[in-house]
């Protein structure tokens, strides 16, 4: 049986995303947390794990695994979330009303992926 199409969609999502943090990586580098080592690796990775688990869903016998690897990398990337809304700097100029949204999200995308584990 096929997958059902916003299994695919969201395996695009994340594999569009990874190759963001390659082709903008001023943009993520600005919203790791300060206090965070090696930030140009960290998005860097982030967005290598990003493509792989997108990938991962994409073939069925892997499907489990990288639904597993996209929830615990969106529990690890939380930090930037709330250090976007609580700094200034890495706001990206967005309102802050944005900013408080995308924290949810987060929580939303997370139940998203847990769907197919």
């Amino acid at each position: 049986m096929a997958a059902p199409w916003h299994l695919y969609f969201m395996a695009i999502l994340y594999i569009v995303a990874g190759f963001n943090h390659f082709r903008a990586p001023r943009l993520y580098l600005k919203i790791i947390p300060e206090q965070f080592p090696f930030k140009p690796f960290l998005n860097y990775a982030s967005g290598l794990l990003e493509i792989v688990f997108g990938l991962l869903l994409l073939i069925p016998n892997t499907q489990t695994f990288g639904a597993w690897g996209i929830c615990i990398l969106l529990i690890l990337i939380f930090p930037a979330n709330l250090y976007m809304y609580t700094n200034e700097k890495a706001s990206l100029g967005l309102p802050k009303y944005l900013l408080l949204a995308r924290l949810p999200l987060q929580v939303a995308l997370l139940f998203w992926a847990y769907q197919y584990t």
